[in-house]
């Protein structure tokens, strides 16, 4: 089980990361986002913040796919994010080990 409060230790542990101010959490590398708390929004109501699931980018439509279809009790997707390179990982379910590991790799991609 993982927390917003993790998120946020394993980002700030990487080199040149830097926090921007937001409702959650919202973290970059040389500009480019590599995690950040999901803005959920439903029609008619406004946005809402979800420190409980974490938006990583992942690379491509090819790896966004295979984590989709390899664990969908781990990741998500919602239409607002269809052709971007990003998926929604609930931090409940997944482990900190895990977590580790998607924050690392999302991050090392976005120095690229």
């Amino acid at each position: 089980m993982a927390d917003a409060e993790d998120v946020r230790r394993l980002a700030l542990a990487l080199p040149h990361v830097e926090e921007i101010d937001s409702a959650g959490f919202d973290f970059r590398v040389g500009g480019r986002g590599f995690v950040w708390s999901y803005p959920e929004r439903r029609p008619g109501q406004p946005r809402r913040i979800r420190t409980d699931v974490a938006v990583l980018f992942v690379g491509d439509e090819a790896e966004k796919q295979a984590l989709l279809l390899g664990e969908p009790e781990l990741f998500f997707t919602t239409p607002g994010y269809d052709g971007l390179p990003l998926v929604m990982v609930r931090l409940p379910v997944v482990d900190r080990a895990r977590l580790t590991e998607l924050i690392s790799d999302a991050w090392q991609m976005r120095q690229a």
